[in-house]
């Protein structure tokens, strides 16, 4: 699975960014799709995830009620819509995909299989 994220860009803060990451092959549709960010200094950090079914969603407690995971399988592509966007969410966003759909580790980037190149999303206040 190759993964290509893209979406990033500059927002004010309280603004709103939708992410995609579209992947190639025909496996997506069993893959669990997660989104990582990483801020500059610090370590790669889970946002959310989604079942292969898109029927369960995880979130971290940063992000909950603003950010939200989507999939359509039929296009290849998971989504973030980001909302109530903060400086602090500011970094570099990875997607990626989990062979297993359910996984005890699935906020670790160990867990993922599969990484798409990042994309910058920059908020200022």
């Amino acid at each position: 699975v190759q993964l290509q994220a893209s979406g990033g860009g500059l927002v004010q803060a309280g603004g709103s960014l939708r992410l995609s990451c579209a992947a190639s092959g025909r496996t997506f549709k069993n893959r669990a799709m997660g989104w990582f960010r990483q801020a500059p200094g610090k370590e790669r950090e889970f946002i959310a995830r989604i079942t292969s079914s898109g029927i369960s969603t995880y979130y971290a407690d940063s992000v909950k009620g603003r950010f939200t995971i989507s999939r359509d399988n039929a296009k290849n592509t998971a989504y973030l819509q980001m909302i109530s966007l903060k400086p602090e969410d500011t970094a570099v966003y990875h997607c990626a995909a989990d062979v297993s759909d359910y996984s005890r580790t699935y906020q670790h980037a160990s867990s993922y299989d599969y990484w798409g190149q990042g994309t910058q999303v920059t908020v200022s206040s």
